[in-house]
C-alpha cells in the first residue's frame, strides 16, 4: 500500500458538544485541507491523510498559516489513521473506481461506529457507498471552495442513510460553522445541478453568436444581481472541472439536453486553457 502522510491537529482547550469529535480527512488538496482546517479550528481532533508528500507539505503550510504549528507523522497504512475516527471525510480525485478502492479499504479498517462521507461534487453518493457494508452510516458532505470562507454545506442523504447518521452529519456541519441544507442523492445536488447547466447555457448562447461573453456576464451581473457572470464563473471554476462534470452527467443521462457538452469548452481544455488557474480561458488573466 502507498505511504500515507498524516497531519494531526487537536485543539483540546475547546469542548465540542457533538458526538463527532475525531475526524479523519482523506485527501490533502484544496478541499481536503480546507475541511481539515475548519474541523480543527472548531475543536475537533483531526487527522489529514494524503498519499502525495508534496501535497501534504503544502496542506501543512496552508493550515499552519491559519492555525499555528501542525505536527506531521508518516505511516505505511491507513488503519492507524482511522482506528479512532468518528467521521471520515473523503476528498480525493473524482474517479468512482478510485473512491471505491479507498472506501473498500476504509470499510475494513475503520470501527463499526465510524461514519463515512464523501465530498464529491458530481458523483452519486449511493454508487460510492455501494462497496461498503455501512450504507446506513454513509452520506455526502459537499463543501465549497474555499472551505474556510464559504458558509454552505450540502448534506446528502441516500435511502439507506439512518436518521441517527443524518442528524450526526447535520450537527457536525453546524459545529464547524456551516449553514447546512439537505438534499437527496440527485446529480450535482442543489448548487451544481443548477449551476453547471446555467454555465453551459451561457456558453451555448455565446457559441451561437447571440451575445458576446462580456455582454452575457454584464447582463447577469446588472440584470440579475449576480456577483459574477456565468462565463467569468466558468473560468474561475476551471473548465476541466466543469467539463468533467458535464461529461459524466451526459454519459449517464444522454437524453437530457441540459447535460450536452459545449464544444468551445472542450477545445479550451484540449488546449490547456483551463481558466483563471492557467492564465487563460474565455478571458485572459495576468498570472
Amino acid at each position: 500500500m502507498a505511504t500515507f502522510g498524516i497531519l494531526r491537529r487537536s485543539l483540546s482547550t475547546t469542548t465540542t458538544r457533538n458526538a463527532i469529535k475525531n475526524v479523519t480527512v482523506i485527501g490533502g488538496g484544496l478541499m481536503g485541507s480546507g475541511i481539515a482546517q475548519v474541523a480543527a479550528q472548531t475543536g475537533h481532533n483531526v487527522t489529514l491523510v494524503e498519499v502525495n508528500a508534496d501535497i501534504l507539505k503544502k496542506a501543512e503550510s496552508s493550515i499552519a498559516n491559519s492555525l499555528g504549528r501542525v505536527a506531521k507523522k508518516l505511516y505505511k497504512d491507513d488503519a492507524k489513521a482511522v482506528k479512532d475516527s468518528d467521521l471520515i471525510v473523503e476528498a480525493i480525485v473524482e474517479k468512482l473506481e478510485i473512491k471505491h478502492k479507498l472506501f473498500k479499504s476504509l470499510d475494513e479498517a475503520a470501527p463499526t461506529k465510524t461514519i463515512f462521507a464523501s465530498n464529491t461534487s458530481s458523483l452519486s453518493i449511493g454508487e460510492i457507498a455501494s462497496v461498503t457494508n455501512r450504507k446506513d452510516r454513509f452520506g455526502g458532505l459537499h463543501f465549497f471552495n474555499p472551505v474556510p470562507v464559504m458558509k454552505l454545506l450540502e448534506v446528502v442523504r441516500i435511502p439507506e442513510t439512518s436518521e441517527e447518521t443524518y442528524q450526526a452529519l447535520m450537527a457536525w456541519g453546524k459545529a464547524v460553522g456551516k449553514t447546512c441544507i439537505t438534499c437527496k442523492d440527485t446529480p450535482g445536488f442543489v448548487v451544481n445541478r443548477l449551476l453547471v447547466p446555467y454555465i453551459a447555457e451561457a456558453i451555448r448562447m455565446m457559441e451561437r453568436g447571440d451575445a458576446s461573453a462580456r455582454d452575457i456576464d454584464i447582463a447577469m451581473k446588472l440584470g440579475a444581481g449576480y456577483p459574477m457572470g456565468p462565463i467569468e464563473l466558468a473560468d474561475y471554476v476551471g473548465h476541466d472541472t466543469t467539463l468533467s462534470i458535464s461529461e459524466g452527467w451526459h454519459k449517464k443521462f444522454p437524453e437530457n439536453p441540459l447535460f450536452n457538452i459545449c464544444e468551445s469548452q472542450r477545445k479550451l481544455v484540449q488546449q490547456g486553457k483551463l481558466g483563471v488557474k492557467s492564465g487563460e480561458g474565455y478571458y485572459k488573466y495576468n498570472k
